[in-house]
């Protein structure tokens, strides 16, 4: 198709989910209900890690940190799930779908490496407990968050600028509730190739080194936890690290089941559904899984309220 009948694409059509019918108003109640608890419980995390005394430990400060990005991806997605639930499409212009990549992308990466992070953390907890807290010092969990935001921030810029730099002719509709990779890819009428390759690349930093980090401490931790000799021991230390596991199967599972292993055309409602787990569920649970099971989150909840 030459240049001259190609029309440039300025607005982008999600049509989310379709033919819902009767089930629109039950299903806009429900995620509008999942939204507020899940901004009601990450912002009270962020509340009660910034004020507490008692939640001044490395992996608290890593929750806090998966809070902030739990609470900012739900913000940039779930409100545009809700509005193609009730109004069956939504409008966005191109610019604007940008953003909304961008953001997605940026948390997605930062959640990839605070995983790992926080499960190096377990690792010098439970395999050197005796030297956790100068290895696991304040300066360094700054560093670390700080260093896995700015490769966060640095690797969705680089896929938004080359996204943006695409030619999106004559189609401009998603079916899907946000602009995510795969649905704009189809959409380009460019050679996509070098998309493709960058992020295959992106991904080896990104997403395969920290799941080898992952993998690697949980085998130390799996063989200092059966050095331990009392069960009490053994099952202390399998708590502290079993909620992490459920998290990172869940989010590792989706992400690579549509990332690496993308559903076909014909499979688009489930590949909306896995987008559902990562995007919605996971910021709902995380901090259920993490923090609210936690004896000191309850104790700093119980003074806060108290206060009031």
């Amino acid at each position: 198709m030459s240049m001259k009948n190609q029309t440039l694409v300025s607005e982008i059509v999600l049509l989310g989910f379709q033919n819902l019918h009767n089930f629109k108003i039950p299903l806009f109640s429900s995620f509008l209900l999942i939204y507020i608890i899940t901004v009601w419980e990450n912002v009270l995390i962020i509340v009660l890690v910034s004020s507490s005394r008692n939640l001044q430990s490395p992996m608290y400060f890593f929750l806090q940190q998966l809070s902030v990005c739990d609470f900012l991806e739900s913000t940039n997605i779930v409100p545009t799930l809700l509005q193609t639930i009730i109004y069956d499409k939504v409008m966005l212009s191109f610019v604007g779908c940008m953003i909304q990549f961008d953001f997605f992308v940026a948390t997605e990466a930062f959640e990839c490496l605070l995983l790992a992070v926080m499960s190096y953390d377990r690792y010098v907890a439970i395999c050197i407990p005796l030297r956790y807290t100068s290895i696991m010092s304040h300066r360094v969990c700054e560093m670390l968050i700080l260093i896995s935001w700015m490769l966060g921030l640095t690797c969705s810029l680089r896929l938004t600028n080359i996204m943006a730099t695409l030619q999106f002719c004559d189609q401009n509709i998603i079916y899907h509730f946000f602009c995510d990779f795969f649905p704009l890819l189809e959409l380009s009428c460019s050679d996509t190739f070098l998309m493709q390759i960058t992020i295959t690349l992106q991904s080896i930093p990104v997403v395969f080194l920290p799941i080898i980090l992952i993998t690697v401490s949980y085998m130390c931790i799996a063989h200092a936890i059966l050095k331990i000799v009392s069960n009490t021991g053994r099952q202390k230390a399998f708590s502290t690290c079993s909620s992490h596991l459920a998290v990172v199967s869940i989010f590792y599972g989706t992400l690579i089941a549509i990332y690496l292993f993308p559903p076909s055309k014909e499979s688009q409602t489930m590949s909306k559904v896995l987008s559902l787990l990562y995007t919605v569920v996971t910021p709902l649970v995380n901090p259920l899984i993490y923090s609210l099971r936690s004896k000191d989150i309850r104790d700093s909840i119980y003074l806060l309220t108290t206060r009031w």
